[in-house]
């Protein structure tokens, strides 16, 4: 289907996600990959990750005019080694995004809501935010803590955190669309504050965040 949409923020970030319906070898064709890029993923096992790295590739093509070229740093963390534009990527089996703004860091994270999300209630969150879960909607609920949390944590791009205590969401009820608040602490134990907004489409949740 190649572009799923793509919209302009009002804080003038760039989201755009890209529903990867496509052979691997429509992929190649439509993401002119660099050649060093498309060794590197030759090498991945996984036909479905193959298939997410080249419409990562494919989508970023659809945003810019020019061909960028696409890196990472040590820890993991993306960026764009011919343009100052910031990036966030996130990709399940059958859709990737990535958010891009020129000025403001940015982190994105998108799941499936068909998975089990149970193991997250353990491992990511808090007690606090254990007592507000809905049990009615809890799979639903579990699945935008961790995409909320995963968006911070790209953002703040920083070694070894503890989801559970390190970044804490406030409560909030699910719909289709909405906004969150984080707050990140650092182990000197200084706070950032963070404004996140998420969606749902097509049983996943998209949760992205900028500044």
């Amino acid at each position: 289907m190649a572009l799923y949409f793509k919209k302009q923020l009002d804080n003038g970030a760039t989201l755009a996600v890209w529903q990867v319906t496509e052979t691997e070898e429509e992929l190649k064709q439509l993401s002119s990959t660099p050649t060093d890029e498309m060794e590197e993923i030759s090498f991945i096992r996984s036909e479905s990750l193959r298939r997410q790295r080249l419409a990562v590739r494919a989508l970023l093509n659809q945003i810019f005019d020019e061909k960028v070229y696409l890196s990472h740093h040590d820890n993991g963390k993306p960026y764009l080694e011919n343009t100052v534009t910031n990036i966030s990527i996130t990709h399940t089996q059958k859709y990737v995004a990535v958010i891009l703004h020129d000025e403001e860091d940015v982190g994105i994270d998108i799941e499936c809501l068909d998975r089990d999300f149970s193991a997250v209630e353990k491992k990511a969150l808090s007690e606090e935010e254990i007592d507000d879960l809905d049990e009615e909607r809890k799979n639903e609920q579990l699945a935008i803590y961790w995409c909320a949390k995963e968006a911070v944590f790209k953002r703040v791009s920083t070694y070894k955190v503890d989801f559970a205590s390190q970044i804490e969401v406030e409560r909030f009820r699910p719909r289709g669309e909405g906004e969150l608040e984080a707050t990140f602490i650092r182990k000197g134990g200084y706070e950032e504050e963070f404004d996140l907004e998420y969606m749902t489409f097509d049983r996943h949740v998209l949760v992205w965040l900028v500044g």
